[in-house]
């Protein structure tokens, strides 16, 4: 469900896709440090996001660097590194390996029983520091198996779910901050949840693979109001929150990175995109 929490390059000014470009490097070098080289392959842009958010609320102090890598060998990049940049790296890897782990067990592809191989040192850590978002990840994966195997035809139970997740997962500690994270988390999961649900739906039709949207009218312009609702729900809990570094970027994301990619997903690494 990664690729739709990405911002709209088209509108960031030149300095704001360096600062973008910046915290996906630096969760994508935290991985590297606190994983492994190939544990990399499983970096999204929506973790950046959840960095973004998360330094624009706490301001913590930053480390900046500038160093060429495996992906792009000739020209160094700048990143950036603080505790909510390793914290955005370790959920990304967490998230990962669930999702590698369920795609095995549906699909038994070899490619994701090695990614769960890879990923599962760094993941079993990850349980260890963060118990409480490790215990809301694996709640809403064996939910949202349990769904699927009775075939549920209510979309907002598997959203809502997956909305649960996270919840938990903007939640960095629990402060005066807490609940409204918590809240925006919860429609922002369930915004993923739909999104990805309605890009899946004619593969799913012509996979025979479970679709929350099934049996329901495949017009999907009536499936744009369950998005509205919960990506203006997200956005009214977003906006009580005391944000001015990078806001500018979080905008450009939740008012129109999310809506970019509606009907398609974009490749886990997104490498391209800036």
């Amino acid at each position: 469900m990664f690729g739709f929490v990405t911002a709209d390059p088209r509108e960031l000014t030149a300095e704001e896709k360096r600062r973008y470009g910046s915290v996906y490097c630096g969760i994508c070098r935290a991985i590297r440090l606190r994983s492994s080289r190939l544990s990399r392959m499983c970096l999204s842009y929506d973790m950046a996001f959840l960095a973004l958010l998360h330094m624009s609320l706490y301001e913590p102090e930053e480390a900046h660097g500038k160093r060429a890598c495996g992906f792009h060998p000739i020209k160094p990049r700048p990143w950036a590194d603080s505790p909510y940049i390793q914290y955005a790296a370790d959920m990304n890897v967490a998230l990962a390996y669930y999702n590698c782990l369920d795609d095995w067990q549906d699909d038994r592809s070899l490619r994701s029983k090695l990614g769960a191989s890879v990923l599962k040192q760094h993941a079993m850590s990850v349980a260890q520091v963060y118990p409480r978002q490790w215990q809301a990840i694996t709640q809403c994966m064996d939910t949202l198996r349990n769904l699927e195997q009775e075939n549920c035809t209510d979309p907002d139970l598997p959203a809502g779910a997956f909305g649960a997740l996270m919840g938990e997962l903007l939640v960095y500690k629990e402060d005066l901050w807490a609940d409204t994270l918590r809240q925006m988390g919860m429609a922002l999961g369930r915004f993923i949840y739909l999104a990805d649900a309605a890009a899946d739906y004619e593969k799913d039709q012509k996979k025979g693979r479970y679709n929350p949207f099934s049996g329901k009218d495949p017009d999907p312009a009536l499936w744009e109001t369950w998005l509205i609702m919960a990506m203006g729900r997200c956005t009214d809990y977003y906006e009580r929150l005391p944000l001015v570094q990078d806001k500018k970027i979080l905008d450009n994301i939740l008012y129109g990175g999310v809506w970019l990619h509606r009907g398609r997903k974009e490749d886990s690494h997104g490498r391209g995109s800036l």
